[in-house]
């Protein structure tokens, strides 16, 4: 029997462990959408929107490797392309499947629905050039070929890609084999070399310290990484973008390192060592602390995905794998003298009467976090005061420091369950951000996960507050929801749901919460000026960044 076009790329996908599609259906995505739900090995999760959808399919990479949305053509598309482009910043292998008129249709410039009347039918895939790594219309005669150039180039540059699908060609037999792209490989010689000379210079190194990134976990360098830290014996901070690439409960781990806003121990350390080996990170602004960062280049050795640069050198063509494979077997353990102990975020406060404030809240969200959960927190205050917190013994956390666009967290938490389905997954976000997406807490529901959820209320847009000139201008301000109803309306039923206001409600619902058979969604409120300490510090720096007057 032979296999159609749209058969040979999901069997492809499967081969990758992609074996989850979000997205909305549309009639030129048809032959895709019946495919994969009749795909055995398969399943088709639908989302209330495209952007959802595309979400979704980045907290499903996040944990899984790589993740799929599909769309219909144009309307559909673009209402993914936010999404996508976060994707693309924050380096996921996301394969953007989308369905569109048939090729008949496209040579003779019909006015079809879904455009924009006139007669370009490809307008839409240029503007998704900017943020994919490799796109193609997949036909039958070179379906094999772009199928493996596109995996290949979604998880060599670890950014998404653009499959374009005809209606009259995706379920047509798929013609010609293609054999697998090989990995990229490192050049020997330089890779010998670079090597050696890292060995040298942490050899002659009287202190020095580990900077691992997020591309070690986008690569699946986990083991790697930590096989280095523990050949080295060297200590260990994280940046926003990178925090939990490696277990936090481990002696090495010394804390966050965000610049000179907070953690003023762990930044002294880290700029003072002779040498700072950094694996995969992105000095973005917030990943600096704003900038205020200071590493100096001389004392700096960073391991990109596919160069290093040493001695402000660059060497390209070396593969990170390979340098930490050779790292972890050469490496002598060294002794250096305990330097800075990680600290989490302070005892809660507040007795039961007690208002919820910043300093109560966060301690016990972290208190709440078990072993192994999957923490997914909305870029606003809430992932920038659980950034701070240490986390138990193979617990994970997942934030969007560098896209930053909010609404993400909800689908991407959803992403996340269907990647972890064994996993007790923690989504954590705000009022705000919430609203954008809520609509997907009905598909936890539909599809039987048991998430628990927390709401921030904190009466609107509280990180813009901090940030913007007048802390009270109207356009910080949302429409009141009552958030705790919002499980039973989507359809969530048997899920625990509380509002709370004050420690003793939120104590109460944390206890409830740790012995919920089902979903849990939690609101709490707190006063609009709550917000735990790297958000005020940021405030201050952002102030002398974009308003110097």
């Amino acid at each position: 029997m032979s296999t159609t076009v749209v058969q040979h790329v999901l069997s492809r996908l499967r081969d990758v462990g992609i074996t989850d599609v979000f997205g909305v259906p549309g009639d030129f995505s048809f032959p895709l959408n019946d495919t994969v739900d009749a795909a055995s090995g398969m399943r088709w999760i639908g989302c209330a929107n495209e952007l959802n959808a595309a979400y979704a399919a980045d907290g499903y990479a996040r944990v899984k490797g790589a993740g799929a949305v599909c769309t219909t053509f144009g309307v559909g598309e673009l209402s993914a392309l936010n999404a996508v482009a976060g994707a693309y910043a924050e380096q996921l292998p996301v394969f953007h499947l989308v369905g569109t008129p048939p090729i008949a249709a496209q040579a003779a410039r019909i006015l079809s629905h879904h455009t924009l009347g006139n007669g370009d039918f490809n307008l839409f895939q240029r503007m998704s050039e900017p943020i994919v790594c490799a796109s193609a219309v997949m036909t039958p005669q070179n379906v094999a070929y772009e199928t493996e150039r596109l995996i290949h180039a979604a998880f060599y540059h670890l950014r998404p890609v653009y499959m374009a699908f005809p209606a009259d060609l995706a379920t047509r037999p798929a013609l010609g084999r293609a054999k697998p792209v090989d990995g990229p490989e490192s050049d020997a010689l330089f890779l010998e070399q670079v090597v050696e000379n890292i060995l040298s210079a942490l050899g002659r190194a009287r202190t020095a310290c580990i900077l691992p990134g997020f591309l070690v976990a986008r690569s699946r360098l986990e083991a790697s990484m930590q096989a280095v830290i523990d050949s080295s014996g060297l200590p260990f901070a994280t940046m926003l973008l990178d925090k939990s690439v490696l277990d936090e409960s481990q002696p090495g781990y010394i804390g966050m390192y965000a610049g000179r806003l907070l953690d003023e121990d762990v930044c002294q350390f880290v700029e003072s060592c002779d040498v700072v080996l950094a694996v995969g990170v992105v000095f973005s602004d917030l990943n600096t602390g704003a900038f205020t960062a200071h590493l100096d280049p001389a004392r700096l050795i960073s391991i990109g995905l596919h160069q290093v640069t040493l001695r402000g050198r660059t060497y390209h063509g070396i593969e990170m794998a390979d340098v930490l494979t050779l790292l972890s077997k050469r490496l002598t353990r060294r002794r250096q003298p305990a330097c800075v102990r990680a600290t989490s975020v302070r005892a809660a406060s507040g007795d039961d009467s007690a208002p919820i404030t910043a300093a109560a809240l966060y301690p016990r969200w972290n208190m709440f976090i078990r072993p192994n959960d999957i923490v997914v927190a909305e870029t606003s205050t809430v992932s920038m005061g659980l950034g701070f917190a240490r986390l138990p013994r193979g617990a994970t956390f997942y934030n969007q420091a560098l896209w930053g666009s909010i609404g993400w967290a909800t689908p991407a938490a959803l992403g996340a369950a269907v990647a972890a389905p064994g996993s007790r997954v923690l989504l954590i976000t705000g009022e705000g951000s919430h609203q954008f997406t809520a609509q997907e807490i009905g598909q936890f529901g539909r599809l039987g996960l048991k998430p628990v959820i927390f709401v921030l209320n904190n009466g609107g847009y509280t990180l813009e507050r901090l940030l913007c000139g007048d802390p009270g201008a109207s356009y910080n301000d949302i429409a009141p929801w009552r958030y705790a109803e919002l499980p039973r309306v989507l359809g969530c039923d048997g899920w625990m749901t509380s509002r709370v206001a004050t420690c003793g409600e939120l104590d109460q619902a944390l206890k409830r919460a740790n012995s919920a058979e089902g979903g849990v969604y939690i609101e709490v409120v707190t006063a609009p000026d709550e917000a735990p300490p790297f958000p005020l510090r940021l405030r201050d720096a952002a102030t002398r960044l974009y308003r110097p007057d």
